[in-house]
């Protein structure tokens, strides 16, 4: 259960409003445990369409209600509520990669996430 909470907390880090759209694409996602009782580390890898966040892999499944946003300088900062914890993310995305901070409440655990841009995505325009 811990697992999907963690899981949750880092795809709601990179939700975003259509302004951020500069962060769509597909990111590798790294979470590592700095304390608690979390396992050491996960992986994910995220795909961000205008500002949306998709699980490439089954990173987040049940009922998760996440809000949140990447500003247009880049800043995360979201919540996360799941029925086995509620958490919350921090940090910042830059063009090519990401990082910050994540804890679940209750300090069931906490640590540090990194983020690299994989790819972006490209939508066609009209001139």
């Amino acid at each position: 259960m811990h697992k999907l909470a963690l899981a949750a907390v880092f795809a709601a880090a990179l939700v975003s409003p259509a302004l951020a759209g500069d962060f769509d694409g597909t990111w590798s996602v790294q979470l590592v445990t700095e304390s608690g009782l979390c396992d050491a580390q996960y992986s994910y890898t995220l795909a961000v369409r205008d500002g949306q966040v998709r699980p490439i892999v089954n990173a987040a499944a049940g009922s998760t209600h996440v809000t949140g946003r990447v500003e247009r300088d880049g800043g995360v900062g979201l919540n996360v509520a799941t029925a086995a914890a509620n958490g919350t993310a921090s940090g910042r995305l830059q063009a090519r990669s990401g990082s910050g901070t994540w804890r679940v409440s209750g300090g069931l655990c906490s640590g540090r996430w990194t983020a690299a841009r994989r790819n972006a995505f490209r939508t066609a325009s009209a001139e």
